[in-house]
């Protein structure tokens, strides 16, 4: 009798050959059923669970005119080097749902380069689901370089480490930040980025061709305080200084001023250009950013945004 793991490894391959056989190949479901010699309601079942399973990922090619209309807009407004938008679905709770396929899609599009490329990335929830979507490559002649560092509070690998996850899926040499993103005092932080290997991330950091950012909120919600990085009562006093958002931990306020002291004296992370020389790509959609979205394209901390319909919409009235 086949083990159950057997059964399961099975059915997913079938899956798999399902979801190739829909997307990529332009079958329909009856053909599909014929050629796997399965009914057509299984065929049906099998290109759902390969979706489910995130065995088959579906990138739209065709740009809506919509979004073409609200990304010139964009451009217009807070003079962007780049925008891409994405629909939205009204109906989703994602978090990150059509922006992070389009910031991997924007990615890739350095990443099949022959030329090298240093690109640089940020950390958190939405990077992370970008470097999910990167397709598998082989690209040694590329450099990928954290701005941020990639220890959690209590010493342990952060869960949204983003450089390892995206080296490893384009077999890139990649450069983490093995720190805290915020340091306990300004003596630790100076100790800390005096080493040599450091100032070596960071002067990669520096010379990225590209980079992508998320952009973090400075309030009760911030990820910051969420994931253990800042206290309550930092939080409380960089709102009082008029922060409303923050990128690789340095704070800023609605102009796009980095704050002056508190916990941007202790901040490890590459420090910000302002304005952004290079390319640097803000990647957000959350409406409750939208102040932090502003902020930082008001200051020309980022001269790129990945979004949605949505939140365009927003960062236009």
């Amino acid at each position: 009798m086949p083990r159950k793991p057997e059964i399961e490894s099975d059915r997913l391959d079938d899956a798999a050959r399902a979801g190739w056989l829909y997307y990529i190949a332009g079958n329909t479901q009856d053909e599909i059923a014929r050629k796997l010699g399965v009914s057509r309601q299984t065929a049906q079942r099998l290109v759902s669970l390969a979706v489910s399973q995130k065995l088959i990922k579906v990138r739209l090619d065709h740009r809506i005119g919509r979004c073409i209309e609200l990304s010139e807009r964009l451009k217009d407004t807070y003079g962007l080097l780049m925008c891409e938008v994405a629909p939205a679905d009204p109906s989703s709770n994602s978090d990150t749902l059509g922006v992070a396929e389009a910031a991997a899609a924007e990615l890739e599009r350095y990443l099949i380069s022959q030329h090298p490329v240093i690109a640089a990335m940020g950390t958190g929830r939405m990077l992370r689901a970008m470097a999910e979507q990167i397709s598998p490559m082989d690209c040694p002649q590329h450099k990928v370089i954290s701005l941020v560092g990639n220890i959690a509070p209590d010493g342990s690998a952060s869960l949204f480490d983003v450089v390892s996850r995206i080296g490893d899926r384009v077999k890139a040499p990649h450069y983490p930040m093995p720190l805290p993103v915020i340091a306990n005092t300004v003596h630790e932080k100076n100790l800390l980025l005096d080493q040599k290997t450091l100032r070596n991330v960071i002067e990669l950091a520096q010379q990225a061709d590209v980079t992508f950012v998320g952009v973090g909120s400075v309030d009760d919600n911030a990820a910051l305080l969420r994931d253990g990085f800042v206290r309550q009562d930092e939080i409380r006093a960089l709102v009082r200084a008029g922060a409303v958002g923050e990128i690789t931990g340095w704070a800023f306020n609605g102009e796009g001023q980095l704050i002056d002291g508190l916990t941007n004296d202790r901040v490890l992370s590459v420090p910000l250009e302002q304005p952004a020389r290079k390319k640097v790509i803000g990647v957000v959609m959350v409406p409750a950013r939208l102040r932090a979205a502003r902020g930082a394209l008001r200051g020309k901390l980022i001269n790129g945004l990945i979004t949605n319909e949505q939140m365009a919409e927003l960062l236009l009235e």
